[in-house]
Parts: C-alpha cells; structure tokens; sequence
C-alpha cells in the first residue's frame, strides 16, 4: 500500500501552542489540559482560569473548508437555540466560532460529560428516537450549502476511486475487491433512485453510540457534529442499531416509537439502510488509508491494510450486495403491523 501523505502540520500542535492559541483566542487556560480520543482531529479537555472546563478542537488541515465548518457551527447554534442538548462553539476574540491562529484552525465548546446510553434499555433508545426527531425538525428547517450530501453513491464512488488510483489494495486482491465494490454502487445507487421524492434533512451524520452522551438527570445529548452532512433521517438511526437482525428490529421499533412521538418516519427509508451500511463500509477504508501517514493510524488500526483485511473487506461487500438486493418481501427491519409487544415496553 502506499502510503497517505503525512499531516505534518499536527506535529505543531504541542501544549505550548495549544495554549497560546487559546490564550489568543480569550481563553485563559491553568495548564491542565487531557488529550480525548479522536482521531480525525485534535482534540482536548482544558480548564479554564475562570473555573470553566471546554473542549478545544484543533481541525485537521484540508478536510474540511471555512465555509464547511462554520455551516456546522451554524447548525449547532440553531439546535442549541431550540433547547436540543448539544455542545455548540463558543464566540471566540475574532468574534467568530472558528479561530485561526499561526496556520491552525480552532473551534472551543463546553464540555459535556456522561457515558454512553444503554441501548439494550427500550426506554433509553426511545428517548433517544425522541432526541433524533427534534434535531431532524430543526434539520429540516433549511438545507446545507456546503457540507456534503449522502444522497446517492457518489461519497462511495469517490472513495473507489481514491483506493484504486492510489494503489491502497494488494494488486492480487485488487480485481476482485473492485468488482465487489463496483457493483455494490449500482446498488446504492439503485436504491437512492428508486425514492426520488425523498426528503432530504440536515443530519448529524455520525450518529454512533459514542456520539451520544448519557447522563441520569438530562438523558442524552449529542457532542461530535463534524460529519454533518444532508441526507435521509434513517442515516442517524441505523448505526445505533445492533448487527443482528432480530435484535435490530426490536431496538427500531423501540427507536421510531420515540421518533414518531415528536417528528413524521417515512418507512421507505428503511429500504436504505443496507444501501448506507455499504456506502460507509467502502468510504470508511478510503479514510483509513488516506490518514495512513498520520502516526495515530497504523497504530490504533494495526490490522488495516494488510491481505486478510481487504479479503474480508470483498467478501463483506459481497454479503452486501445480497442484502441490497430487491426483495419483494419488506426489508428485514421493516416495521411489522402484526407486531405484538406483549408487555408494552416496545420488545415483543
């Protein structure tokens, strides 16, 4: 594999810089700052000297343009303006969300605590479907101009493009993964066209448990709005969703129970769940090996790139074109109306 050019530029970021940037930016750190766990950005907890505690976030150079992230700033002023919990930037001493400081850019929030919700509890995915539903309406209020749509195969075909044009798969398994993915984006795309009438919504994107925070006293609140994109609202339900399908379709059920409460479903969405799956499954080791000259990679995903990995990866995309297959029967996690919840918490 060859590998991704390294980001050179985050080598910069010491504490020492990290803490004149914010001292530029208004913020008077104490010194006691703690590295979080990501991995796209830099990202740490920092207390503050008038007794706040925040989240600077340092964005990785070229991924994301001015006008990209501000547009997410924007959309998270506008939730937290309609009381759903999530952590929008704070006005920095430029008078903007985004700071630039010695070529970094830089956007700080207050920290949000909690742990991750319990997702086997009905009642705790019913309040998160509830949750879903009041960003989706806000969503729904205006579209993005300048992040990316999730609207058909094309984040998928450009993340094709990408591996095969860079020699990022073994040239013995490169064929027969390209076939695989070859196919499964006229899936994708099939899919997407057979719902031209569907309705677009500003969304969170990465909707994951680990982007969900969970506390007893507020229940849960969202952190993480740096893969907002437009799309279909089924996009930030499917990935709270186990791999198992009969466990899948009760946590649904018990997800939209939530949702319908507050916002409308349109169950036709739920034919792009599969569709979604595949379209991450082949972005996400494009990402991977596009971030494979930053350190942090080849050490947190020591197993990426190697023979076995990009087997598994065309026998996956094989699976998954069977499961994207046009079936006449309703998807299997499509809502049953003979569905019969015997004790009324939703799981039958």
């Amino acid at each position: 594999m060859h590998p991704a050019t390294p980001d050179l530029s985050f080598g910069d970021l010491t504490p020492e810089f990290m803490l004149d940037a914010l001292d530029a930016a208004g913020l008077r750190a104490d010194g006691r700052l703690l590295q979080l766990n990501s991995f796209e950005n830099r990202v740490l907890q920092v207390h503050l000297e008038d007794g706040r505690v925040a989240v600077a976030k340092f964005y990785r150079p070229a991924r994301w343009s001015d006008a990209q992230i501000l547009e997410e700033h924007a959309f998270a002023a506008e939730l937290a303006a309609a009381e759903v919990p999530v952590a929008a930037p704070w006005t920095l001493a430029d008078g903007t969300t985004l700071f630039h400081f010695q070529g970094q850019r830089m956007a700080v929030t207050p920290r949000q605590g909690g742990r991750g919700p319990e997702l086997e509890d009905p009642e705790v995915l019913r309040w998160i479907g509830r949750l879903l539903a009041r960003l989706h309406v806000v969503g729904r209020e205006r579209p993005f101009a300048e992040r990316l749509h999730w609207t058909s195969a094309a984040p998928a075909r450009t993340a094709r493009d990408w591996l095969m044009a860079n020699d990022a798969i073994p040239p013995e398994i490169a064929p027969g993964w390209d076939d695989a993915a070859q196919r499964c984006l006229d899936a994708i795309q099939s899919a997407f066209d057979g719902l031209p009438d569907l309705r677009l919504t500003r969304l969170h994107g990465d909707c994951h448990p680990g982007n969900i925070l969970w506390t007893p006293d507020r229940g849960p609140h969202f952190v993480d709005l740096d893969d907002a994109v437009m799309g279909p609202v089924v996009q930030d339900l499917w990935m709270l969703l186990p791999g198992e399908p009969d466990a899948a379709r009760l946590q649904l059920h018990a997800l939209l129970d939530g949702y319908e409460q507050v916002a409308e479903f349109d169950d036709r969405e739920l034919r792009l769940i599969e569709p979604l799956r595949t379209l991450r499954m082949i972005h996400h080791s494009a990402w991977l090996a596009r971030r494979w000259g930053d350190p942090a990679f080849p050490v947190a995903f020591p197993w990426f790139g190697t023979p076995n990995y990009w087997l598994d990866q065309t026998a996956k995309l094989r699976e998954q074109l069977e499961a994207m297959k046009p079936k006449d029967a309703p998807p299997a996690l499509a809502r049953d109306e003979d569905f019969v919840d015997f004790d009324g918490d939703g799981f039958a």
